[in-house]
This record gives structure tokens, sequence and C-alpha cells, in this order.
């Protein structure tokens, strides 16, 4: 078992969740809230870098299934042709650093990014994988995803992050016709996790692309007044808590706690409008790119700019049959991220860096561009059960690539190099947890912060040591 495992029984209970009551609406119990204002006290004094809580927001582009990092970011143009593949790496903005042709966009603008070619794990599997780049820690071997270590916008909302009312966490998973879920309801590490369901994120599943996008009811029909929204929300609170003195279900507790906010976000008078896309001129929207991950991008971008602390945005799948979906390229390697993957990839990442920059958001807004694992060093070779076609390549954790930008990160540099087959790092190999740790720091979440877990335990949400290279 991992040192960092959550025994399989480790589940948050209703009286665990909700042990202060009305102090609960942001998962916080009255010990909670003390030991918090505790440890903030003991951190301010604490001399810290001044790259130590530069990002007031992160907005974190996962690029579910997986990128192959020797076709994107850490080309090997001298490997033999099994290895390095069609594609040809091009000069950038910063002499020396090269990257895919397919990212012509963002090789001009290296010069703000930190490409950290030597992440590596040993999980080959989606659903597992996921959990160490979005919490840091090793997945725990309960299929229970309510024994997963927290997602950093957990975290952050745990602290008391975030401007109400809109939701301190958002993730955006649009889902489009034939989707094919196979591993997206299942992977590890989106939600709380042990810290409880209040502190899950309000999770996007509509279409920002789509003409009829829309997020919920964040509207108020004409026909219904303030008034009678304060009416039915105290009918609702009414309601619920004569169920609650009945119930032993923290999951009614959490639904409780977002419904409310939900009515919050109708009473104010720009929350809602955080989700109208048509808000933007059209040019925004096309220079995003019409397609439901740019959109998805500059959703958060509308989001953090209000006071989202945290915004996931994963990659959607095409709901194109018969061929692979998301980044999972088990065939059609080179014909998918040519045509439908690194374009509208290269176009959103570039674009939200020029708009948070022109905004003033860029120094305070943290932007990480990653997948769960890379894919292997040759193609066509197999490492997994699902294996790979002959113009495909399997899941590989031993060694991928993963890109930082704003937020008090070191622009225009590569850390860490790989071997010349991208197999393995060859030089300052990076586990997840630091990368988490790195997050962290920026966001000024103090090193080997300790939460409680629904037993009152401490527990450290991410025992890594950030990477002060990639910190301005």
């Amino acid at each position: 078992m991992s040192l960092y495992t959550l025994p399989t029984d480790h589940r948050p209970h209703r009286r665990d969740v909700l042990r202060a009551g009305s102090l609960g609406l942001l998962g916080l119990s009255l010990g909670d809230l003390l030991a918090g204002q505790a440890v903030r006290a003991r951190a301010s004094e604490i001399a810290q870098p001044p790259s130590f809580g530069r990002a007031k927001a992160c907005i974190l582009l996962f690029m579910w299934g997986g990128p192959a990092q020797q076709d994107t970011w850490d080309l090997k143009p001298h490997a033999p042709a099994e290895i390095r593949g069609e594609f040809t790496p091009i000069s950038s903005r910063v002499p020396g650093i090269h990257v895919c042709e397919h990212f012509p966009h963002l090789a001009g603008r290296t010069d703000r990014l930190a490409i950290v070619r030597s992440v590596t794990h040993s999980d080959v599997n989606h659903t597992t994988a996921t959990h160490f780049l979005l919490t840091g820690q090793p997945p725990p071997q309960s299929p229970d995803l309510r024994a997963d270590w927290p997602h950093i916008g957990a975290v952050l909302s745990q602290l008391g992050r975030g401007k109400p009312p809109l939701p301190p966490f958002v993730s955006l998973r649009p889902k489009l016709p034939n989707d094919v879920p196979r591993f997206v309801e299942q992977s590890h590490g989106q939600s709380a996790g042990w810290l409880g369901q209040s502190l899950d994120p309000l999770s996007i599943d509509a279409n920002p692309a789509a003409q009829d996008y829309r997020v919920g009811a964040f509207e108020l029909p004409a026909e219904i007044s303030v008034s009678r929204l304060d009416d039915r929300r105290n009918l609702l609170r009414n309601v619920n808590q004569q169920l609650s003195r009945n119930s032993e279900n923290a999951a009614l507790e959490a639904m409780d706690q977002h419904v409310h906010r939900a009515f919050d976000i109708l009473h104010s008078a720009t929350a809602g409008g955080a989700f109208d896309l048509s808000q933007e001129p059209e040019a925004v929207r096309e220079r995003y790119g019409l397609n439901p991950h740019g959109q998805s991008v500059l959703q958060a971008r509308r989001l953090v700019e209000r006071g989202v602390p945290l915004v996931t945005v994963f990659w959607p799948s095409d709901g194109i049959k018969n061929v692979s979906v998301y980044w999972d390229t088990h065939s059609r390697n080179f014909i998918d991220l040519k045509d439908r993957l690194m374009p509208p990839a290269d176009q959103a990442f570039s674009t939200l860096l020029d708009d948070l920059q022109q905004r003033g958001l860029l120094d305070e807004t943290l932007v990480v561009w990653t997948g769960e694992f890379g894919r292997t060093p040759r193609v066509g070779q197999r490492n997994s059960d699902a294996g790979a076609g002959r113009d495909g390549r399997d899941h590989w954790p031993g060694c991928f690539t993963s890109v930082l930008a704003g937020g008090g990160v070191r622009g225009g540099q590569v850390y860490g190099s790989s071997d010349r087959h991208a197999a393995y790092p060859a030089s300052n190999p990076v586990a997840p947890v630091d990368l988490v740790a790195t997050v962290y720091h920026l966001l000024g979440v103090p090193e080997h912060l300790a939460l409680p877990d629904a037993q009152g335990r401490p527990l450290v949400v991410c025992p890594g040591t950030p990477i002060r290279e990639l910190i301005a």
C-alpha cells in the first residue's frame, strides 16, 4: 500500500461533513475554520518569497487521454523513424526551444511558457492516472471516488477562496453527441474527495460552442420577482431542514448548499452573466476557436476574471464515431494530432495567454496545460491493455510534458529533459506531487498544509516540494 493511500472504509458521513452546522456552507466546521486561521497566521509569520501567492486564480487545461510528448513539446528528430514519428520541430520565440510544427501559435509565445519535459509516474490507467495530476497524490486503492484526495480547487474552496456567489471551483466537461464516456465519469481526482461533497466543483457538461449554451438556470424568469424567489428559497430551506432531521445523507446536504448558491447567483446582478458567452464580441469568440474546447477556455477566462479561483477545462470528446477520442491516440495518432487535436489546442492556449495579458490578468492567473500521461516511445508499441495500432501510440507515464504560464511562472525555459527516445527523464525528473506543490505555492497555499479528514485527522494534502526553477 502506498504511503499516502487511504483505507477503503475512509468515507465522509453526514455527521462529519456537518459537524459545525451553519458553518458548513463552504465545507468548514468551526474547528476547521480556526485551524485554517491558525495556518494562515503561521504562514504570514514565515518569510515567503515574492512568488508565494502571486497567482490569484488558476486555469487548468487538462488534455484528457494523454498527449504524445514526442509529437507535441518534446520532438526527437534524430531518433529512428518509429520513434520520432511524422512531425517536424520548429524554432520558437526563444532561441534553442523547439516545439512541433502544429503548434505555430504557441511557438510564438514560448517566452511566457515553462515547458516541463520530465514529468513521470507509473500509472498506465486513465481513470487513476488523472488523480496524480489533479491532486498530486497517488490514487487510492479504493474505487470509491469519495476516498480520493481533494482536487486543488477543493482545497482552495476549503480555505475560503473565491468571491460569492460564484462557485470557487468549476469543472468544464462538455458532452457532445456520440460521446464515449469510457473513463470520464470514473476518473479519480476530479472532486473534493474526503473533504466532502459540499466542496465538489460546479461541473458543467453543456457545450459552450452550441447556440443554446446555458449553465443550469442562472437567469431569473421574467414572471418571477425577487420576492417570489426569496419565498421559494425559504420554502426549500424548510423542506430540507425537515428532511435533514430524518436523514444521514451527506449528498442531500451538499446538494442543499449548491442549490442555495444557485439562488444567490440568481439574486446577483453580475454573477449569472459570467456564463453568458454571448456577451463576448464575436471576434473574441472566433480567436479562441468556435469549437467546444476553444469556447470552454473562453468560459474559463470569464470565470477567473470574476473571481473564481480555479477552473478545470477538460478536453471534450469530439463525438466522432470510429476514431480515438480525446488525446487517446491508440490509432490515427498523426492524423488526429494534426487535424483535430493540436490546432484547436494551439489556438485556444495561445489566445488565452494574449487575452489574459491584454486584460492585465496574466501575472495573477496561473495556466497549466497537461494530460494524465504521455504516449509510448515507439509507434505501435503496446504498454497497456488497450494496446496500439500500427499508426498509434499506447499509454506511457514514464515521461511526458506539462506546461505552465503566468501567475509567477518564469517563462522562456525548458525544465528537465527526456532521453533520446522521450521514454524516461534524463535530467530533473518531476513527480506530480512536486508539480502540484508548485501550483499550490504560486496560489499561496503553505507547504505541507494539513486539513482534517472526516474523522478529524490532519492529513497533508500535498507533501511535495515546489520546483524553484519554475518560479520567477
